[in-house]
């Protein structure tokens, strides 16, 4: 039989080339395109089942115009707001009416009871998006003209301002700054020019496919993207496929040195990783759509969103990336090529050290580092999840920060967040005597036609009123969390009522026992998820096992360390209800990756040289490529830190230093250590436990 032709041997390496070529090309663009369909309004984010999303919707009915409340504040440059102040402020404010993004009339100026400030409200429209903080600088401009004040703008419409300036240009920058990193990281630890760029460009043909994929099935309304989702998918995809990349281009080198021929050594490359990087993947996709069994909505949206990313993430890996290897061959490494003796070598001398280290004393290597863990862990208790304070939301000095504090010194602390209660018309007046007979409700006003509440008889839509209880303790305290409990007690025990509470506090409450609920729920799924997959990979229940009760120790010791340096450090006094679930979900799944790579080659050099032997050399072949993917994703997390929100901030710490430790102590030195400690049983029931000499 005719050998096969030389040159049709590049007919598959050219046409994947240039299939990704076309892919990067026409699709590459949506990377920066996203932003179009995502949305910042977290009114969209709510607990799906929750009485305070019940209330968000059924208030639209009293709405004529759906609308967000900016509240403007002015406060005094002298002692006291004088009656012409008052005046000026009534007649800047009554101009904004029918103006740009305004729906309603606004309200008059409110001199507060202290005598040194006033405030007023403006309705703006929802659906303003980009233009929200242009309209918001509109209305900041009229309230100046009242001399002698100082004009603060606070409420949604100002959050929600911010909130866009913090997201604006997230696709350059986000992208810009973890690319930069990932290159710099690269060419320090591989000194090699060209495979830098190669996996830079793997990676990016992934998240322009991946941005591609969501923002069809966004804009068709299949699934659902904020600026929080759209910048972890960014970082997931960069930080995964070059993961994925780093392994499969060490494999290659390997093979490359070891045959010599470049198309032979791709095949060989392909064959023995893909295993363990599809597993690796499946554990990280499995693990996001996990999500999908949370009751809050950006939980939900996270989860198919991720599972995109890394899907194509590893498409680009197994297709793009072999094409461009076999195409550049030792030219790839330049100028550290390949050559054939480099094949018989057992890795870097520092992991032989590592290794030889470990081989001497296992047990006291992985007791030690598994007490170091234990310790951190528990200091994991005394991290606060119950939500991030409104003047901690953002880590810079937002304007809408100052201007809460302002309203909230001057004004009872709930103003412009007040509690919103939904009642039948026939118990409206015991329904609020319920409210005002609540401990730390400042004052209940019904909603008229008007829109100003308690000036007019209240608006009756289908049978229902709506109340505001603006609350004593500022809307995002404990208090105010108390507060509600007790007013929906009251309310819902007025019979015949159907009384609802809802507003900031409740969602804010209602989050908080959603998310816990969650972490009971998903966590499991995920730990059972993971089990099967890597039972499934090594044929053992043993190994995985214990792979999966380090990585969950790793966790819990990330939380310690993170609890300290959140409250020390970062001067946050807890955090968002979703950071513990998603640093769950990132670090198990993520660091039950580099297990995956080290483990998966542990078993095929122990199936030839024992299992002692394959663990000692599956640790020095893999620690060099295993460490650098280690880095490389703590430094496209850590990227996150760019955009000043608190959620982002900590969820970037969490998964940055989790990685670290996983990569640098679990992986290295107590997984080992424990396998070479438990010896040919830790393979149990798998072949490798029943060898003759397997240790």
């Amino acid at each position: 039989m005719k050998s096969t032709p030389r040159w049709a041997r590049w007919i598959v390496p050219l046409a994947l080339l240039i299939v990704w070529l076309g892919i990067g090309g026409t699709l590459g663009p949506y990377a920066g395109k996203l932003g179009e369909v995502a949305t910042n309004d977290q009114a969209a984010f709510l607990p799906r089942n929750a009485e305070s999303t019940q209330v968000l919707e059924a208030r639209k009915a009293f709405e004529t115009s759906p609308s967000v409340p900016a509240i403007i504040v002015w406060t005094a440059n002298g002692n006291r707001i004088s009656a012409a102040q008052q005046e000026a402020a009534t007649q800047a404010v009554s101009g904004l009416a029918g103006g740009n993004g305004v729906v309603a009339a606004p309200s008059p100026a409110v001199v507060s009871a202290d005598g040194e400030a006033m405030q007023a409200v403006v309705r703006l429209a929802t659906d303003l998006g980009d233009e929200l903080p242009t309209v918001v600088g509109e209305v900041r401009q009229a309230a100046q003209r009242v001399t002698g004040t100082t004009v603060q703008i606070a409420g949604p419409a100002a959050s929600q301002a911010d909130l866009s300036d913090a997201f604006a240009g997230i696709d350059g920058l986000l992208l810009g700054v973890a690319l930069a990193a990932v290159l710099l990281i690269l060419l320090l630890v591989y000194r090699s020019v060209l495979l830098p760029l190669v996996i830079i460009i793997s990676a990016v043909f992934a998240l322009g496919l991946a941005c591609a994929v969501v923002y069809a099935l966004a804009d068709r309304g299949v699934v659902r993207v904020d600026g929080q989702v759209q910048g972890i998918l960014s970082i997931l995809v960069i930080g995964a496929a070059t993961d994925y990349a780093l392994l499969l281009a060490a494999r290659f080198r390997e093979e490359l040195a070891r045959r010599g021929d470049r198309m032979d050594a791709a095949k060989a490359a392909v064959r023995r990783s893909a295993g363990a990087i599809t597993a690796s993947a499946a554990t990280v996709a499995l693990g996001l759509l996990a999500l999908l069994a949370s009751d809050l909505t950006n939980n939900r949206a996270l989860g198919p969103v991720g599972a995109i990313g890394i899907a194509c993430s590893v498409l680009a890996t197994l297709t793009f990336l072999p094409a461009a290897l076999v195409l550049l061959g030792r030219a790839a490494y330049w100028p550290a090529t390949p050559k054939p003796a480099d094949a018989d070598l057992e890795g870097h001398r520092v992991w032989r050290r590592i290794a030889a280290v470990i081989d001497r004393a296992p047990r006291r290597v992985w007791v030690s580092t598994a007490l170091l863990l234990v310790v951190l862990a528990g200091f994991s208790s005394t991290l606060s999840s119950k939500g991030v304070p409104l003047d901690e939301i953002f880590v810079n000095d937002a304007p809408s920060v100052g201007a809460q504090q302002t309203l909230a010194r001057h004004f009872p602390g709930g103003s412009g967040n007040p509690a919103v209660i939904i009642t039948n018309v026939g118990r409206a007046a015991e329904v609020r005597a319920a409210a005002e007979g609540t401990d730390g409700v400042a004052a209940v006003l019904p909603a008229t036609a008007s829109g100003r509440p308690g000036t007019e008889a209240p608006l009756v839509v289908d049978g229902r009123v709506r109340l505001d209880a603006t609350l004593k303790a500022a809307a995002d305290s404990g208090a105010a969390n108390g507060t509600v409990r007790q007013l929906r007690d009251r309310v819902h025990a007025v019979a015949g009522a159907d009384a609802l509470v809802g507003g900031y506090t409740a969602q804010q409450y209602d989050t908080q026992r959603t998310a816990a609920r969650d972490r009971t729920v998903i966590v499991p799924i995920v730990l059972g998820i993971i089990l099967l997959i890597l039972i499934a990979l090594l044929r053992s229940v043993l190994v995985p096992v214990l792979l999966v009760a380090t990585v969950a120790l790793n966790f819990l010791a990330t939380l310690g360390v993170s609890a300290l340096v959140f409250e020390h450090l970062l001067g946050f006094t807890g955090t968002d209800a979703s950071v513990p679930l998603y640093g769950f979900v990132f670090l198990v799944a993520l660091g039950v990756d580099y297990n995956i790579f080290l483990m998966s080659r542990v078993r095929e050099e122990a199936l030839v040289l024992g299992a002692r032997q394959g663990v000692l050399r599956g640790l020095t072949t893999t620690g060099g490529v295993i460490t650098s993917a280690g880095v490389v994703l703590a430094a496209t997390f850590a990227a996150l830190m760019v955009i000043p929100l608190a959620f982002l901030v900590q969820i970037a710490f969490i998964v940055a230093f989790g990685v670290l430790l996983d990569t640098l102590v679990v992986r290295s030195l107590l997984v080992p250590a424990l396998v070479i400690d438990i010896g040919p049983r830790a393979w149990w029931p798998g072949a490798l436990s029943r060898r003759a000499g397997s240790s």
